[in-house]
C-alpha cells in the first residue's frame, strides 16, 4: 500500500493526470501486487484554488485527477490546506467549501476528499461538519507537533479522520 503525490512539478507526466499514463500504471501495481489508496494532492498547496488567479488552474487540475486515478482504486483525495494554502479568512474558506462541493460529486461511491488542515482542534471540528459524508480529515502527526496542538483536544474530531500522515517535526518548525 502507498501514497502518491502530485505536485505541479512533472504533472503531465503523473498517472494520475494523463489516463494513458494511468492505464499503465495500473498494470504496474496489479502486476507487482500493489496498492495506492491515497493520493496527496500538493498542487493544490502550490496554486491553491481561493487565490483568484488559481482557481481555474486548480479546479481543472483536480477534475482531471479525480477523474483518472479513481479507476486504479485511490480512495483518498487529501487537500493540503496548510503552509501556502492554509486558510486565512472566512472569503477563503467559503469558496473552498462551495468548490469542494461542487467537485465531491465526481467522487465514486467510496471515494472521499480529505482535508490535511492547520486549524486549532475545535476550529477543525467546526470546519468538517459544514460537509458531507464524501469529506474527513487527513490528520498529520508533524503539522499538529510543528504547532504544538495538544492531543487529548485533537481527539475530538478523530471520528472524521480517515487517513494518517506519521512523521517528526520540530514545534514551530
Amino acid at each position: 500500500l502507498m501514497e502518491w503525490t502530485a505536485n505541479i512539478e512533472n504533472l503531465k507526466k503523473n498517472p494520475v493526470y494523463d489516463y494513458n499514463l494511468s492505464v499503465k500504471a495500473k498494470k504496474i501495481l496489479q502486476k507487482n501486487n500493489l496498492k495506492v489508496n491515497s493520493l496527496t494532492c500538493d498542487f493544490f498547496m502550490q496554486k491553491p484554488l481561493f487565490k483568484k488567479k488559481n482557481k481555474d488552474y486548480c479546479i481543472k487540475v483536480l477534475k482531471k485527477v479525480i477523474t483518472n486515478s479513481q479507476s486504479f482504486g485511490i480512495k483518498y483525495f487529501i487537500i493540503p490546506l496548510v503552509d501556502n494554502s492554509s486558510i486565512k479568512n472566512l472569503i477563503q474558506e467559503n469558496v473552498l467549501i462551495y468548490e469542494m462541493l461542487k467537485i465531491s460529486k465526481l467522487l465514486k461511491k467510496k471515494s472521499m476528499i480529505l482535508f490535511e488542515i492547520d486549524f486549532p482542534p475545535k476550529k477543525v471540528l467546526k470546519f468538517i461538519k459544514k460537509f458531507n459524508i464524501k469529506f474527513g480529515i487527513n490528520y498529520d502527526t508533524g503539522n499538529s507537533a510543528s504547532l504544538n496542538y495538544n492531543f487529548d483536544e485533537e481527539k475530538n474530531y478523530f471520528k472524521f479522520v480517515k487517513n494518517i500522515h506519521i512523521k517528526d517535526r520540530e514545534k514551530n518548525g
